[in-house]
């Protein structure tokens, strides 16, 4: 990267072209980064107004919000400075700082603190309720302050977290102030492919604010989680509700599903309490069918359910009920208006490990049957956002592309992306892998040859599961989810085997990839056997009498495109080099009908192409960084692909 400074001061003049405002910060600390000579059509539309106004958290919808999207001040200052004594200029949130969309472009160290300030004014109608900020995303560590009190702290890059900032409100305009820490790949926290230095398959590092910011008002206790976990097999979906205090036996919660639009279902049960909600005649999902049912979930007042029990002796009361009785207050009478008030939504699907189509080998099951997923890596990088797509419809559009191109799975690779992502898989029907983000230190990557895993001090193994906890806490509603990966290619792996048992404790109605790669270190705990191979021809991983065999990465066809390049004249990167598109089209026929189709009748029940698209100096995309030109049309992969579920349909 120091060869070019040439490139790097010319950066600046096309920061311009995205629609935000010329960001010429003379005075802000640390270099400017290379932000390309491509951008995406919808990054050019991008403007203060427009940036990320849909609501962030599909799973958990309120009615009322504020979005503090759009412009911010921000300084870079050293590690010493308390507050800065004046800003560096304006950011557009939420595009994190080193993007050209961000405004800014500039690189954060490890010892730099970024800033961010803007003032808001809570809406008057919200008078009497709390007020939540929220974030939905903040890379690495965040420190918030509000009229000068800090309200809270938080650590790790792709989870959502908020505070009630209630107490530290005043009338009228309110200053919001939040620094960032973040030390990239100086540091041990997971952190996926970002690195200082970027090049092949390493991209730009990326920091701060880089999901949307929203306030929120919210009774005291009020809702704060929805869990619905469907079960095909007994015709139900079993609902947990999580209030955010301790509720008495007056509250309760309402919930009521409808299949489109037509209420089908409803019960009244305790808050902080799960019950079981028979579905008739349940409408499956799946790629080709991707069926949703609503639910509405109110916080709702109750007569008292121990009025008239002697001396309220709630043992014996308790004693004439079953457990789920006890639960679920079949007649009870509501009194009131409901307190609180939410929407959100489930599919009846499944996904397990059971019987396949070759005698003794395991597969993966959708709905009690085989079936093949066929899918792509995904990096999740923007050549104008970075971390963040420029648009809900700029990231909607990969998914759209993929469907149209026979793909019904995306292995999002050791990246997290925004909610409304795997909501637009739920409803386009698209299957995702969902990898752990990877961290540790450059000594802790387990290398290929290596039969032991990494070392971890007690502090990083205790961040990293505390990141993997709240990742699956926030995205196990998304039904378009069927696998967690814990692992990659030892990246950072530490103790696997205890990491899976856990996820798989956490979320028994999904899969379990323990290790992605050369290091199957938990056989025992892995629901799939999955390895990597770049060879022209792909190896077949060997049968498993108990798991089902997977390709967890496969392909890396590299093909330039001319005009579509992240540096001109730079050395691009590719597992493989195709000469032209016939010849990236004839490698990728090659693979798929002589490799991944055999392998299938051999028991593979899944394969991951690398990749969706380019990737700055990684050329392996199907279309590239831009996604301006996809290198073979839709329609002719499509094609190649349709003989694997015609395999399956055989008798």
């Amino acid at each position: 990267m120091r060869k070019m400074a040439g490139l790097l001061l010319g950066a600046a003049a096309l920061l311009t072209t995205s629609g935000v405002a010329d960001a010429q910060q003379a005075q802000a600390r640390g270099a400017p980064v290379y932000t390309g000579l491509v951008t995406t059509k919808w990054g050019h539309k991008v403007t203060p107004e427009n940036a990320w106004r849909s609501y962030p958290r599909p799973q958990l919808k309120r009615g009322a919000w504020q979005n503090l999207n759009g412009q911010w001040d921000y300084a870079i200052t050293g590690a010493g400075v308390a507050r800065p004594e004046r800003m560096d200029g304006k950011i557009l949130v939420p595009f994190p700082v080193e993007s050209r969309l961000s405004g800014v472009a500039r690189r954060i160290e490890p010892d730099d603190r970024l800033w961010y300030r803007r003032s808001f004014t809570v809406p008057a109608d919200w008078t009497g309720q709390r007020v939540m900020l929220n974030f939905g995303g903040v890379d690495h560590e965040a420190r918030v302050w509000v009229n000068g009190a800090i309200v809270g702290a938080h650590q790790g890059g792709f989870d959502t977290f908020g505070f009630d900032i209630t107490d530290q409100l005043r009338t009228g305009e309110n200053e919001l102030l939040v620094q960032v820490v973040d030390p990239n790949s100086a540091g041990s926290q997971p952190r996926g492919k970002q690195i200082l230095e970027p090049s092949g398959i390493w991209y730009t590092a990326v920091s701060g604010i880089w999901q949307t910011v929203w306030l929120e008002p919210v009774p005291k206790l009020h809702i704060a989680d929805v869990r619905a976990t469907p079960d095909i097999d007994r015709g139900v979906v079993d609902v947990q509700v999580a209030l955010s205090v301790w509720a008495d036996d007056t509250d309760a919660v309402r919930l009521t599903v409808r299949s489109s639009g037509t209420p089908i279902a409803s019960t009244i049960l305790r808050g902080n309490r799960e019950t079981s909600i028979a579905i008739p005649k349940p409408h499956l999902w799946s790629p080709e069918d991707p069926f949703l049912y609503d639910v509405t979930a109110e916080l709702v007042t109750v007569r008292d359910p121990y009025a008239g029990a002697k001396e309220r002796n709630r043992t014996a009361y308790d004693a004439r009920f079953t457990p789920g009785e006890r639960d679920t207050y079949a007649a009870a009478q509501v009194v009131g208006a409901p307190k609180d008030r939410v929407e959100t939504y489930f599919a009846m699907r499944k996904i397990s490990v059971g019987p396949g189509t070759v005698a003794g080998q395991p597969a993966l099951l959708l709905n009690n049957k085989p079936y093949f997923q066929n899918g792509t890596l995904d990096q999740g990088w923007w050549p104008d956002g970075l971390w963040t797509p420029p648009s809900e419809e700029a990231m909607r559009s990969d998914l759209v592309f993929l469907k149209k191109a026979g793909f019904n799975m995306v292995r999002k690779h050791i990246k997290v992306e925004p909610a409304r992502y795997y909501h637009d898989a739920d409803r386009l029907g698209m299957l995702i892998w969902q990898d752990m983000p990877s961290g540790g230190g450059e000594d802790q990557f387990v290398t290929g040859s290596s039969k032991s895993q990494a070392v971890m001090s007690s502090d990083m193994m205790a961040q990293h599961q505390n990141e993997l906890t709240h990742m699956i806490g926030d995205l196990r509603a998304f039904p378009s989810i069927v696998m967690w990966v814990v692992n990659n290619e030892g990246w950072g792996q530490y103790d696997s085997a205890t990491l899976a048992r856990y996820v798989k404790g956490m979320d028994p109605g999904r899969l379990v990839n323990a290790d992605s790669g050369w290091l199957d270190v938990a056989p025992d705990v892995s629901d799939v056997f999955d390895i990597h191979t770049y060879e022209d021809v792909p190896n077949t991983p060997q049968r498993q009498s108990r798991r089902a065999i997977v390709l967890g990465e496969y392909g890396g066809i590299g093909l330039p495109v001319a005009n579509h390049l992240w540096r001109p004249g730079k050395d691009v990167w590719g597992y493989q080099a195709a000469k032209d598109e016939g010849d990236y089209l004839s490698r990728y026929r090659r693979k798929m009908e002589g490799v991944i189709r055999q392998a299938k009748e051999h028991g593979l029940s899944a394969a991951v192409y690398t990749q969706t698209s380019d990737v700055e100096d990684e050329i392996n995309g199907l279309l590239t960084f831009d996604r301006a030109a996809a290198k073979a049309p839709a329609e002719q992969l499509r094609k190649i692909a349709a003989p694997l579920w015609e395999l399956e349909s055989r008798p």
